[in-house]
């Protein structure tokens, strides 16, 4: 099962696990990373666009907490549940994608 975590909610997620590296995979295009997005606090992020994960899986470690964002959380949660599917086992969709870290946090902007 994939979690569905808030924006407000992912500090407490990723420490659910102390021993797990905390990941924010963001699966946006590059213009939408230009356009808005997070500063790691706690977390390493990580850009990979949702159609190039398949070929980089290599770049994603046993031993992560993954929590995966896209705009509103859609492409995100497809992510997810192929990230599951391939191994991958504390998995997280952050619920809203960016769109939703924009009212968490008023330094993103909404796009």
């Amino acid at each position: 099962m994939i979690d569905q975590v808030r924006p407000a909610d992912l500090a407490a997620w990723f420490a659910q696990d102390a021993d797990a590296a905390p990941v924010l995979l963001d699966v946006r295009e590059p213009w939408e990373l230009q356009t808005a997005s997070v500063a790691p606090a706690g977390f390493t992020l990580v850009a990979i666009p949702m159609n190039e994960i398949p070929g980089r899986l290599a770049e994603l470690g046993e031993g992560q907490r993954i929590a995966c964002l896209c705009h509103h959380g859609a492409r995100s949660q497809r992510v997810a549940a192929f990230l599951n599917q391939n191994g991958f086992d504390q998995l997280a969709n952050v619920a809203g994608g960016i769109d939703a870290w924009s009212s968490h946090d008023p330094s993103v902007p909404r796009y």
